[in-house]
C-alpha cells in the first residue's frame, strides 16, 4: 500500500507533465540611462532590463518570448542597448521573440518592438515616430534679468555647445542638426533591417516621425498584426504557461516620493527629470 502511494508522488525534477513556457517580459516607461526615484511609469534602460531578459530567457520549457512594449521612446543608445540584448539572448537561445504595442510604442519604444520577429499591436495603440528630437530650455535672459553673471572656463571651444544659459549659436544648431541626422539614419537602418520587405509605405511617410494608430501601422508594414498579448499567445501557444519577467522598481518609485537621505539637490533634479517623463508621455496625451 505505501510503495503504491509512494509511486504516486511527483518526484524531484520530474517535469514529463509540465507544459511549455512563454516569458513576458514587460518593457514599460520612458527610456532613459539614469532612473529617477519619483519615475512613476518606469524607466527602461540595458541595466533595468536585464535581469528579467536574463530571466526570460533561461526558461528551461521555453518556447517563445513575448516582449509587452509601452514605451513612448527616449534615450536612442539605451533603446539600441536593449534591443541587441534581446536578439543576442534570442539567436543563442533558438526561440521566436513576438513583440506587442500596448498603449504606445513609439520612437525608442518602437525601436525595442523592432527586436521581436513579428510585432503586434491593438487596434488604437499608438506606433511609429520614427525620428530624433532633442528638447531643452532658453534661459539667456532669466540670469540677466536677475543680476546674476555666470561664468564658464573652458579648455576646447566646443565644450559648451547648446548653453542654456546663452543665446543660441547657429553652429551649434548645424552641429545637432547633423548629429539627429546621424542617429536617425542608425534608426532607419534598424527598422529596415528587423522589418525588410514587410514595409509598404514611402520613406518620406514611414521615417518622418509620424505616430499610427495601430490599424493604420499594420497597412505600412510597421506590425504583422492586430492582438493582444494574452489573444495571440493563447492561440499560437494553447498548451503554454505564460511566465512574466518584470523588472524590479526601486523603493522609492514605487511608493512615489523621494527619501529621508535625499538632498536638496537631488530631490529638485529627480523632480525635473519626472518633469520630461511626464512630457515625453504627454506627448501621445497619457
Amino acid at each position: 500500500m505505501t510503495e503504491k502511494l509512494v509511486a504516486r508522488l511527483p518526484r524531484i525534477g520530474d517535469r514529463s507533465d509540465r507544459g511549455p513556457v512563454v516569458a513576458v517580459v514587460r518593457l514599460h516607461g520612458v527610456i532613459s540611462p539614469t532612473p529617477t526615484p519619483l519615475a512613476a511609469r518606469g524607466v527602461i534602460n540595458a541595466t533595468t532590463a536585464e535581469t528579467p531578459l536574463t530571466r526570460a530567457f533561461d526558461h528551461d520549457r521555453l518556447v517563445a518570448v513575448a516582449l509587452a512594449v509601452n514605451s513612448p521612446g527616449g534615450a536612442p543608445t539605451q533603446s539600441a542597448m536593449v534591443a541587441e540584448r534581446i536578439r543576442e539572448l534570442a539567436d543563442k537561445r533558438g526561440v521566436p521573440v513576438l513583440a506587442f504595442c500596448e498603449d504606445v510604442a513609439a520612437s525608442g519604444g518602437y525601436w525595442l518592438a523592432c527586436a521581436g520577429d513579428e510585432i503586434y499591436a491593438h487596434s488604437s495603440s499608438m506606433v511609429g515616430s520614427i525620428g530624433v528630437v532633442s528638447a531643452g530650455f532658453g534661459l539667456a535672459g532669466l540670469l540677466e534679468r536677475y543680476g546674476v553673471e555666470r561664468r564658464v572656463h573652458t579648455a576646447g571651444t566646443r565644450k559648451v555647445r547648446l548653453d542654456p544659459f546663452q543665446p543660441e549659436n547657429p553652429e551649434d544648431i548645424a552641429w545637432l542638426k547633423d548629429l539627429q541626422g546621424q542617429l536617425h539614419e542608425q534608426f532607419v537602418g534598424w527598422v529596415r533591417q528587423r522589418r525588410g520587405g514587410k514595409l509598404t509605405g514611402t520613406d518620406d511617410e514611414l521615417f518622418s516621425g509620424e505616430v499610427w494608430t495601430g490599424l493604420r501601422a499594420k497597412e505600412l508594414g510597421l506590425v504583422d498584426g492586430i492582438g493582444t498579448l494574452r489573444a495571440v499567445i493563447g492561440e499560437r501557444y494553447p498548451d503554454a504557461e505564460i511566465a512574466v519577467a518584470a523588472p524590479k522598481r526601486p523603493l522609492l518609485a514605487r511608493i512615489g516620493v523621494g527619501g529621508p537621505g535625499m538632498s536638496t539637490a537631488d530631490r529638485i533634479l529627480a523632480a525635473i527629470e519626472a518633469v520630461e517623463a511626464k512630457a515625453t508621455w504627454s506627448r501621445f496625451g497619457l
